[in-house]
């Protein structure tokens, strides 16, 4: 899919803990809808809408099979998060950094 064609951020799609659960499930093999739904208490309406978001993200695609639909996990769209999560782990690294250092000099002092 393009990316002038998606209708949905990937951040977007993935905000949802449930959309979450399914991509970790789709990371493991691919599934049928029947597959998916049977992981939740939910309705397979509600499962589609989550795939529908899914999809429009790119995050996963659906090739029919038979009677049933297959997804599968595609992880190209989840360079853009790694690259945002990169970004900020400097700062989560420094402040973790003088955490150490405050908590090792303050043992020192004692």
């Amino acid at each position: 899919m393009s990316e002038s064609l998606k209708k949905v951020d990937v951040f977007q799609a993935i905000a949802d803990p449930t959309r979450r659960d399914v991509l970790r499930l789709l990371a493991s093999k691919e599934r049928s809808i029947a597959e998916i739904t049977s992981n939740y208490d939910m309705s397979r309406t509600a499962i589609v809408k989550h795939l529908n978001v899914l999809t429009e993200a790119g995050l996963v695609t659906g090739q029919k099979l038979g009677r049933e639909k297959v997804y599968h996990l595609r992880l190209e769209p989840l360079t853009e998060v790694k690259q945002w999560l990169d970004y900020y782990e400097q700062f989560w690294h420094n402040k973790l950094s003088k955490l150490k250092f405050l908590v090792e000099n303050e043992d020192e002092d004692k």
